[in-house]
């Protein structure tokens, strides 16, 4: 059994390095930067004004009360060509170009026109409402690193500079198989008593949906045959880059997933890792392909898909960060971690507040508590944390 550390570095050190595709904007949302992306243009592009007002010249800067010639206007758009002389004015809008001579602008609050005149009544200081050509972004300046995550503000930035598409790390296609005889399909009868539906499958399938981390190419219920798992796990590996298998990678009679792995020749990089829930944890190779083995409990299979599927995911999206980043917050209870392994207590984490407050019992089935919440809580083994002390936090997606 080896440690949660040793387990993640392993994984991330062995998953394939990225691919990339090119996306329009539109679709990159949410992904993540193939390459280093730098400003091919200046922006502002052009001297522009930040008010609604009028352009004054330089001599006429410092001044109040006196009245100035009115000569033109410039709305934002086509650049008129106007200039300015001592003495006069020209009336501007937001993001209009400057006209030459263009030493600062008075917003329209502060003066008053009277006919082909206007008075300013606030005296305007040299470069006063101007934005000079390359304020916020210079020619070559890099926009976004390679690796980082492309949200709507760093969009809206490559948008700003012209660019249709970008190139993103492409999402690995992943398939989930569940094993075990009891599970049905949600939406049939349950047929007999021990009988119970299948969670699991679409529980990891909207993981990596919301996350944005893989595209779902299939989720198969395979029951204990080692023949029939091994089909099966041989046809979603011909069309799929990681696959997740749920169930059957413990020791018992009825799990085979080590078995129907050994029979496709594959051998586990390591199984189990000491953490609480999830210790029979699975993790192989073959080629450029991942295969994770997960607990059946669903919150075993749910922390440790937390825990080292997303990151492995994130990586070979091309994530730059892919293990997961923790917070701290204030304990309503007394946490305690008996053990030898370290433990993920599931509760609500209330960012205004700054508190984490477990929900539900703790066992590794026991579903509803995971529903309600949206933080794990890090014990390391033999950690006590009492009422009012600070809990590290793995905030959930």
């Amino acid at each position: 059994m080896i440690s949660e550390q040793e387990a993640l570095a392993a994984i991330l050190a062995a998953v394939p390095a990225p691919v990339t595709e090119l996306l329009p904007l539109s679709a990159a949302a949410g992904r993540t930067a193939a390459q280093d992306i730098h400003a091919t243009l200046a922006l502002p592009s052009f001297d522009n004004s930040s008010m609604d007002g009028w352009a004054l010249h330089a001599a006429d800067c410092g001044k109040a009360g006196v009245p100035l010639t009115i000569t033109g206007e410039q709305p934002a758009g086509a650049d008129r060509g106007l200039t300015i002389q001592a003495g006069e004015s020209v009336r501007i809008f937001t993001g209009a170009p400057l006209p030459a001579g263009t030493a600062a602008v008075v917003m329209q609050e502060d003066a008053a026109r009277d006919g082909n005149t206007v008075i300013v009544r606030e005296a305007a200081q040299p470069g006063e409402f101007i934005r000079r050509a390359g304020s916020d972004v210079c020619a070559g300046q890099l926009l976004v690193r390679q690796g980082a995550p492309l949200t709507p503000q760093r969009i809206g930035v490559l948008a700003a500079q012209g660019f249709a598409s970008v190139g993103c790390g492409k999402l690995p296609r992943a398939a989930i198989v569940c094993t075990g005889e009891e599970l049905i399909a949600p939406g049939l009868p349950l047929p007999y008593t021990g009988s119970l539906y299948n969670s699991n499958g679409p529980m990891l399938a909207a993981l990596m949906e919301t996350s944005r981390t893989a595209l779902s190419v299939a989720v198969d219920t395979v029951r204990d045959d080692l023949q029939a798992l091994t089909e099966c796990l041989r046809q979603r590996l011909e069309e799929s880059d990681v696959l997740l298998i749920a169930g059957g990678v413990s020791v018992g009679d009825h799990d085979l997933v080590k078995p129907a792995l050994q029979q496709l020749g594959i051998v586990p990089n390591f199984w189990r890792v000491s953490v609480k829930p999830g210790k029979p944890f699975l993790f192989c190779t073959r080629g450029r392909q991942v295969i994770f083995g997960l607990p059946g409990n669903p919150v075993s299979a749910f922390v440790t898909a937390i825990l080292f599927v997303l990151p492995a995911l994130r990586r070979m999206a091309g994530a730059a960060e892919a293990a997961p980043c923790l917070t701290t917050a204030c304990a309503l209870t007394d946490l305690h971690n008996k053990g030898d392994r370290t433990h993920y207590v599931r509760g609500h984490h209330d960012a205004a507040a700054g508190t984490f407050q477990p929900t539900g019992t703790q066992e590794s089935h026991a579903i509803a508590g995971l529903s309600h919440a949206n933080a794990l809580a890090k014990l390391e083994p033999g950690a006590f944390v009492a009422a009012s002390g600070a809990v590290s936090l793995l905030l959930l997606p």
